[in-house]
């Protein structure tokens, strides 16, 4: 039973680990630039976004998911301008009322919506469906190596996989431009570099690791790890490349201790109820934050901007 249970845990906890990765490292920049908050607002457009492409399509799939989601995102920027400019309120206010706006549209859409033949309904999308992603066609090591044994390893591990090697690729080739458009944009500016178009793609790199960890893991966790890991990193070092290396030691630790924690947690108290491998692996970062603000070396100097991360 032990080793069996071993064997299959590692799929998704794998896919837990990956998709914590995909969202911390885009995150450290969004938290240097100020816009930690872009990551909850991605995680509240996609929902409408990718229950209208499983309408149009029947089927809950990575392509049209990622269109569906960039459709909603394109809305939400046109009703985000559209509220400042007829309101004439402030941009924070005008994004706080799109995306809970959205948000909630996606879920009513849900509820009214017959999902029975796939994993997508409220708690899908809160919670994701981790605990169920196991490969069942698992036999030992020895797997790896059988096709058709392969041939059954659950979709999202596939999909994660790829967009989190996605994500460290464009990490590495574009550090020096994001680094140095993050901490001076005006020198930047002045060097040549596409100031305006780095931003963007920083954005819709963040929203592809969304997309592709909402389906398995949900939105909890893609909020946590935008935002949780690098900010914890961010109080335990002022040099980015530390930063974002403690950024995947947070979000990899979370995932790990999470997923252990809502397997056998209930069962060290003696309860037999169900813990959600999302919402654990969420309070497990919330945790690792907490800890870093209070026992932080750098946590006094929280207020500080950019400037003194080197």
């Amino acid at each position: 039973m032990g080793n069996e249970f071993v064997q299959f845990s590692l799929t998704p906890l794998l896919i837990g680990v990956l998709a914590a990765v995909a969202c911390a490292l885009p995150g450290n920049f969004l938290i240097l630039r100020r816009q930690a908050l872009i990551g909850d607002a991605i995680s509240h457009v996609v929902l409408p976004g990718i229950v209208v492409a499983f309408l149009v399509t029947g089927a809950v799939a990575a392509i049209p998911m990622l269109l569906g989601a960039a459709g909603a995102a394109l809305v939400a920027v046109v009703l985000i301008e559209a509220i400042k400019r007829l309101g004439r309120i402030e941009p924070g206010a005008a994004m706080g009322v799109t995306f809970t706006t959205l948000f909630a549209a996606g879920v009513l859409i849900l509820e009214q919506t017959d999902t029975s033949a796939v994993h997508l309904d409220v708690e899908h999308a809160l919670m994701g469906n981790l605990e169920s992603l196991i490969w069942f066609r698992a036999k030992g090591w020895g797997s790896l190596l059988d096709p058709v044994a392969l041939a059954a390893l659950p979709d999202e591990l596939g999909r994660i996989a790829v967009v989190c090697a996605l994500v460290v690729v464009l990490t590495i080739v574009f550090w020096r431009w994001l680094k140095i458009s993050t901490f001076d944009e005006g020198f930047a500016q002045a060097l040549g570099l596409p100031v305006t178009a780095i931003g963007l793609g920083l954005v819709i790199t963040a929203a592809v690791a969304a997309v592709a960890a909402f389906d398995a893991v949900g939105s909890i966790i893609v909020i946590a790890m935008f935002i949780c890991p690098p900010a914890a990193a961010r109080l335990v070092t002022n040099r980015l490349e530390h930063q974002v290396m403690w950024s995947v030691v947070f979000a990899v630790l979370s995932a790990v201790l999470g997923y252990v924690f809502a397997g056998y947690g209930p069962l060290w108290f003696g309860s037999q109820n169900a813990v959600s491998a999302a919402g654990m692996i969420a309070a497990v970062s919330g945790v690792i934050l907490g800890l870093a603000c209070l026992f932080g070396p750098h946590r006094s100097r929280v207020g500080v901007g950019r400037e003194e991360v080197l």
